[in-house]
């Protein structure tokens, strides 16, 4: 039977490999070359080396570099909210306390609405707020733009984090809680020296799935603040947006900030895989 699976593998494997290659690794490429270039259609680019590249960090405006700065700031702050709430949430929900599958199904469902959808929810509701306290809205201040996007991305990110905390913290050995309470283990002790280390596969995931999402957030912030006031609350994937289709000539430079984008969430998110796995390996 084994031998029947491994000579039928290729046939199996090759209709997914085939879709893999059309739509991601040859466009990846065909993008890869195009940022060395300058181009209105792919039909007519002229390769102007490294170009691109220099005009992104020599730009008067520097719109790359703060736009760099501030999907920075938001992803640390959101990785730290949406982890943190999640873990706390899931730590309740798993205590048996009745209505516990409503509310995992109530926190779930904003991950299941799209991302324009929520940033313009989410839009009326702040400016609702802002207009009665201080006569404001969301694109007034960089600081209001900015926590926006903070309460939107936990309002839709939490739900799922803690679906996956949960299914971790349901797998801890019931034995090995009952142990440490005999032992006279305080709730913070047991927390961090059982529960916390023995759910490390369910935070290395959520902090991957939090990092990833927050760096590469677009719809959310085009949405909510469309990057206002100026470009001051503009994040990476936006920039790159607006510098294809919204200054003429710059589509190359364009497709140079986006290969600089994969770069640097390829290796935060390595980085961050190889910290929280060597947790994982410790305990």
């Amino acid at each position: 039977m084994n031998k029947d699976l491994k000579k039928y593998f290729p046939v199996f494997v090759l209709p997914t490999l085939v879709a893999f290659i059309i739509a991601f690794i040859a466009p990846f490429i065909m993008g890869f070359g195009l940022s060395f270039t300058k181009f209105n259609t792919v039909t007519n680019a002229k390769f102007v080396g490294l170009d691109n590249y220099v005009k992104i960090f020599t730009d008067p405006n520097h719109d790359f570099l703060k736009a760099l700065g501030f999907t920075s700031l938001f992803t640390v702050v959101s990785i730290i909210t949406v982890n943190v709430i999640a873990f706390a949430l899931a730590m309740l929900l798993t205590r048996n306390i009745k209505g516990t599958n409503f509310f995992r199904g109530v926190f779930f469902l904003p991950n299941l609405i799209g991302g324009i959808v929520l940033g313009y929810i989410w839009q009326l509701l702040i400016n609702g707020v802002l207009d009665m306290l201080v006569n404001s809205d969301i694109t007034k201040s960089s600081t209001y733009g900015f926590w926006g996007l903070v309460i939107l991305n936990n309002w839709q990110l939490i739900g799922y984090m803690m679906v996956i905390y949960i299914a971790g913290i349901q797998n801890i050995p019931g034995d090995l809680i009952e142990a440490a309470a005999i032992d006279g283990a305080s709730p913070s002790k047991t927390l961090f020296k059982i529960t916390i280390p023995m759910v490390m596969p369910s935070i290395t995931i959520c902090m991957f799935l939090t990092l990833t999402n927050s760096f590469k957030m677009f719809d959310q912030n085009l949405a909510l603040t469309g990057g206002a006031p100026g470009k001051e609350t503009q994040m990476l994937a936006l920039d790159i947006y607006k510098t294809f289709y919204g200054r003429v000539g710059w589509q190359g430079v364009g497709q140079a900030k986006a290969v600089i984008f994969f770069i640097i969430v390829a290796l935060i998110a390595l980085l961050q895989l190889r910290a929280t796995r060597s947790k994982e390996v410790e305990q």
